[in-house]
């Protein structure tokens, strides 16, 4: 279509022609000021992992901040209870009753952890758009060759790992970029793969491209950054030739806590990833992208048990019952924040209930286009304080690791099916956070609505049956 300049445009309009010409004008104008979107997303950061959410011993200064100056959300929902299942309910809009990856392990085939063609991605959505897109970090939903690998699922680029198992070694041999393996300079090549010899620390790497990708973008076209960070998810690889798989360069200011060597660790690893969030936000600042740009931040499930981790050292879920791999809030419930300077009001705490599936149709509003459809709603309204925000009838999870479990939410009710022939349970969410007291014997209608949305909202997969 030719472009029509301003001069063009007042000729038309004395020449009488001003309804052809005018539409495509102001489409521009519009297409121009479509906001830049960005994702970061920890890797097994419980609810109470942050200052801003209540921890008392780990400092996350700069998170903190990107709260105080946008939206803190206390109750969000991450996709499902582990890493693959929550990234591809985040991409595709759709909750793990809809989505094709429901579990971090198949015991069909191994190649269920790849998106297939007809599985519409936010990525791609943005990238028909007119967005640039990458993806650095973990990818998880297809390795290279498939049909779920990131370049086919709408990134322009890809600097990272597609393979969960493989991301959790933070000294890797190499890494992908596009569809090329990278070797990184100073990491040993030879067993173990564990070594106090490798420097080139992963997580340190995905920030650099973070910074370049974004110092790269003139504002010719918006963008959409997904960058997937690792930290704090344990290496269980490192806890064969160390005494934890909490793998982090240092212990940085936590060196000198008299705290179990794996806990100095882990609270490293977080004011780690606190710091590099900081300099993400900093250099949108500087570049002046700032105002036009929407930052989520969240955590992909709630925190783990692993690499000699303590959820209840630092009281990671918060005061929540469980951690990574439950049903219950602290497997699902997550830290999220949004940040837009200019469009989202600070210092706001919100007690909206919203989940991963959310974000795609979300990204989509912001881009003035279609969403695919799925199971989400766009938080539009919330973030800019404009408009009528709508809510959830019912959220779903189903996990697929010991037999299938389920969960759903509706209104301040909770049920969880803990698997196959066991009873559910049912807790009056708003006001037993802790999910300490079961009470599905005091109210069998509730127990029959909550039956009523398991079967509904779960459709059948041949790759995650129900067992």
């Amino acid at each position: 279509m030719k472009k029509v300049s301003r001069r063009e445009m007042l000729c038309a309009m004395a020449a009488g022609t001003t309804v052809a010409l005018l539409p495509s004008y102001l489409a521009a104008e519009q297409k121009a000021k479509r906001p830049n979107i960005v994702f970061i997303l920890a890797d097994d950061l419980g609810y109470g992992g942050l200052g801003c959410y209540g921890q008392k011993k780990i400092k996350t200064p700069c998170i903190d901040r990107m709260a105080a100056e946008g939206i803190r959300f206390t109750h969000a929902y991450a996709g499902s209870t582990v890493c693959a299942p929550s990234r591809c309910a985040l991409m595709t809009g759709l909750h793990t009753g809809h989505c094709r990856i429901r579990g971090n392990h198949s015991l069909v085939r191994r190649d269920a952890l790849a998106l297939l063609p007809d599985d519409v991605t936010v990525a791609e959505t943005l990238q028909k758009a007119g967005y640039r897109t990458a993806l650095i970090g973990k990818w998880g939903l297809g390795e290279i060759g498939s049909s779920g690998a990131p370049r086919n699922k709408g990134f322009d680029e890809f600097f990272g790992y597609t393979d969960q198992g493989e991301a959790h070694n933070y000294y890797p041999e190499w890494l992908w970029r596009n569809e090329e393996k990278e070797p990184l300079p100073g990491n040993v090549l030879e067993m173990p793969r564990v070594s106090k010899e490798r420097t080139t620390y992963s997580h340190d790497l995905f920030t650099k491209e973070a910074l370049s990708f974004l110092g790269r973008q003139n504002g010719e076209k918006p963008f959409f950054l997904y960058l997937a960070y690792t930290l704090p998810h344990a290496n269980n690889e490192a806890t064969r030739v160390r005494e934890h798989g909490m793998e982090v360069p240092d212990e940085g200011s936590y060196a000198g806590e008299d705290w179990p060597p794996a806990q100095r660790s882990h609270a490293a690893m977080i004011s780690r990833l606190d710091r590099d969030v900081g300099r993400v936000l900093d250099l949108l600042r500087e570049r002046g992208l700032a105002e036009n740009t929407l930052v989520f931040f969240a955590s992909d499930n709630g925190p783990h048990k692993e690499g000699g981790a303590d959820p209840a050292f630092f009281e990671d879920s918060g005061p929540f019952r469980g951690f990574k791999r439950d049903m219950y809030e602290g497997g699902i419930r997550v830290p999220a924040i949004a940040w837009w300077p200019g469009v989202i009001s600070p210092g706001q705490v919100s007690d909206h209930c919203w989940a991963f599936w959310d974000f795609p149709v979300t990204a989509s509003s912001l881009a003035g286009v279609e969403a695919p459809s799925g199971d989400g709603i766009s938080l539009l309204p919330l973030l800019t304080g404009k408009g009528h925000q709508e809510t959830h009838e019912v959220f779903y999870w189903e996990f697929h690791e010991g037999g299938c479990r389920q969960a759903v939410r509706f209104g301040e009710w909770k049920a969880v099916k803990p698997g196959k022939g066991e009873k559910l349970e049912l807790y009056r969410v708003e006001e037993d956070p802790g999910e300490e007291n079961n009470c599905a014997g005091l109210y069998p209608e509730k127990v029959k609505e909550a039956l009523t949305y398991l079967r509904r909202e779960r459709s059948e997969s041949e790759d995650f049956p129900r067992r």
